[in-house]
């Protein structure tokens, strides 16, 4: 008498979290933690890390000794926690770009243009504690710029900035992103932001902001528009 065939293995189920990371790495791309990865994203995925988040952060809870379970200050704090970090906080990480209306230079305008402050909020990469601030932009548009909407530089440094990251790298890629869309013949980023690892922990000094800038063609070229740019823009308002 044959015996029975053995049931067949049933296949695990990889995290979302790992999918994700092995289709990023086949492309060869990077996924540092100020990168965008919505374009590894599938329909679905977003909703699966929460859930998958959610059960990590409950092991962060229990490993707090923080009762979850009966303390109902903490029973959903997991998932709001998850939820949070995927859709708000760092949601330029796994949110597509916003779209953007981009208008034709007909008056072939070349003089200069300011927008801000702009109020931005991030988080340091370090710690994940909040980094809060105000960006300024400057730009010398030529014939062949494309112009977009005064709000759509707000919208976009929200995308960029709604990441983990630290300051200096996040106005670079703000600047990288403007020189890719806009085309201008000169840009200017200038930040200025409070930062709460110092503010919380550490040296515990709430009075310290950190002030820096990206100058990209000709205004890191022409040192009067450089000054000019800088005056107008007033960082003691």
């Amino acid at each position: 008498m044959s015996k029975p065939s053995p049931e067949p293995e049933k296949a695990t189920l990889q995290p979302t979290s790992t999918r994700i990371r092995e289709r990023i790495m086949q492309s060869g791309q990077r996924f540092h933690a100020n990168d965008n990865i919505a374009a590894f994203l599938e329909p679905g995925d977003l909703e699966a890390l929460i859930d998958e988040v959610t059960d990590k952060m409950k092991g962060v809870l229990e490993s707090l000794v923080i009762d979850s379970e009966s303390d109902h200050n903490t029973q959903d704090t997991a998932r709001r926690v998850a939820r949070m970090y995927l859709t708000e906080v760092f949601r330029g990480r796994y949110m597509p770009a916003p779209a953007l209306t981009e208008f034709p230079n007909i008056e072939r305008l070349n003089e200069l243009m300011i927008v801000g402050p702009i109020t931005v909020r991030s988080a340091c990469s370090h710690h994940f504690c909040p980094i809060m601030g105000r960006l300024w932009i400057g730009l010398m548009p030529n014939e062949h710029s494309n112009l977009i909407g005064l709000s759509k530089y707000a919208r976009l440094a929200e995308w960029v900035m709604s990441r983990p990251q630290i300051q200096e790298e996040a106005i670079t890629q703000m600047a990288e992103l403007l020189i890719r869309r806009v085309s201008p013949d000169g840009l200017a980023v200038v930040m200025e932001a409070d930062h709460f690892c110092m503010h919380w922990r550490g040296v515990k000094d709430s009075e310290t902001k950190m002030i820096n800038s990206v100058m990209r063609g000709s205004f890191l070229k022409d040192a009067a528009l450089r000054r000019e740019f800088l005056s107008l823009i007033n960082l003691k308002n």
